[in-house]
């Protein structure tokens, strides 16, 4: 029967869980063993709290069972290979063997280890070894405590896919000999895109979700966006983690506004903007300037967050300052070129200096592999021509967009407005 002792247990493993696979992977050195034996501190929380009540420092207690058991497999280990003066893997291993109470096990540790285990954590299981599928859905289990069952549903996929994906991502980890580190030097560069894409994708199909019923899923657009601010602490001098975080905040203000009463998308321009979220805005632009004050040029999720930006300062539609939407589009197509940039930097090149010069943007991409089903390419071209006066070719874009889109609320939106244009006609 459930309780509010299992809904205290549910609620401290979500905000726990990360943090105790990171400090027993360090002892073990395998993400796969060390969620293995965080589970089992779960099931030993799951036995004894209701009949014991829940301890003070819940948290402490998961960790120090959690690296108990670690520590009872590593003695096994060793006594089966005759070495037994060799338990631990490190000096935090051979502290926890001497803390007599659960209670005091976390405040035995260092703070900036448990640190230091977090951004291993989220480094390895963003490993380019991975797939991006793979890496989304180990991100997710890991580090956001999610379910197999709640990533599957978020994606809408079956369960079992997301958990053989996740039960590949630990033997590939395993197999390579990945090592449990944050990478130094030039590999960190590298090793940070592929963490903060992941971040990234998850956010994106929270806030505009690529299929299904429902327009956005809050749920992952939040978790994407505690991931970051996790990252943001971790990482304080790495400027695009801020710039993500920025991006990410700046978007998510508009949450509130961008549903009508009867969950229809409602587009930018429409949006009422008393119901943007002004702290997230503040958040967002206070993320931006610390990008900023890093110095050096700002990267790609900086760029996009000063986009952003520019929407956020506009206290109406009218006011947005869409020249230096397009001249900071202009950037980003320098720094991180990609047809979909191009396509919205179309958009605001359209908004900025006419219709008609975003629309020679738009088709010199119709040809473009990467955009073939791509809805948003006959949708934005649908905008363009529609301002231009040319409504039946307006139609046919539209109905062409519908026909690609996945979701079946960006469907209705656009065929909505392809009916608009008949009755405009």
């Amino acid at each position: 029967m459930h309780s509010a002792t299992h809904d205290a247990i549910d609620a401290v493993w979500r905000i726990e869980s990360a943090k105790i696979v990171a400090g027993v992977a360090r002892m073990v050195r395998d993400i796969g063993l060390a969620e293995e034996l965080a589970q089992d501190a779960l099931v030993s929380a799951l036995e004894h709290w209701p009949t014991q009540g829940v301890p003070d420092k819940p948290g402490a207690w998961l960790m120090a069972t959690a690296k108990n058991k670690a520590l009872d497999r590593l003695r096994r280990e060793k006594v089966l290979a005759g070495k037994l003066e060799e338990i631990g893997h490190d000096l935090q291993a051979r502290e926890a063997l001497v803390v007599p109470d659960f209670v005091d096990a976390l405040d035995a540790a260092r703070q900036d280890d448990i640190g230091d285990d977090l951004l291993r954590l989220i480094f390895t299981a963003c490993h380019p070894v991975l797939s991006r599928d793979a890496r989304v859905a180990l991100t997710l289990k890991l580090l956001g405590g999610l379910t197999t069952h709640e990533i599957a549903r978020a994606f809408l996929v079956p369960e079992a896919t997301i958990a053989q994906r996740i039960v590949r991502a630990k033997r590939t980890l395993s197999e390579a000999r990945v090592p449990f580190e944050v990478p130094r030097a030039d590999a960190l560069a590298q090793r940070l895109a592929s963490v903060l894409e992941v971040v990234y994708l998850v956010f994106n199909e929270g806030y505009t979700a690529t299929a299904g019923e429902d327009w956005m899923r809050p749920a992952l657009s939040n978790e994407a966006i505690r991931l970051g601010r996790m990252l943001a602490e971790l990482a304080p001098d790495q400027s695009e983690v801020h710039g993500l975080v920025a991006l990410m905040e700046l978007q998510t203000s508009r949450a509130a506004a961008r549903l009508d009463a009867r969950g229809k998308p409602v587009l930018l321009p429409q949006q009422d903007r008393g119901r943007w979220d002004r702290l997230l805005i503040r958040r967002g632009l206070a993320a931006l300037e610390r990008a900023a004050a890093l110095g050096g040029a700002l990267g790609p999720y900086a760029l996009q967050a000063a986009i952003a930006a520019c929407h956020a300062r506009a206290a109406t539609a009218d006011e947005t300052d869409w020249p230096r939407i397009a001249a900071i589009y202009d950037a980003l197509s320098q720094v991180a070129p990609s047809p979909v940039v191009e396509l919205n930097r179309a958009v605001a090149v359209g908004m900025a200096f006419g219709p008609a010069q975003g629309l020679a943007i738009v088709d010199a991409l119709r040809d473009e592999p990467s955009l073939k089903g791509y809805h948003w390419l006959p949708s934005v071209r649908a905008d363009l021509l529609a301002r231009m006066g040319r409504r039946h070719e307006a139609r046919a874009e539209f109905e062409k967009a519908a026909a690609l889109a996945g979701n079946a609320r960006e469907r209705e939106l656009l065929l909505a407005r392809a009916a608009q244009m008949g009755e405009d006609a």
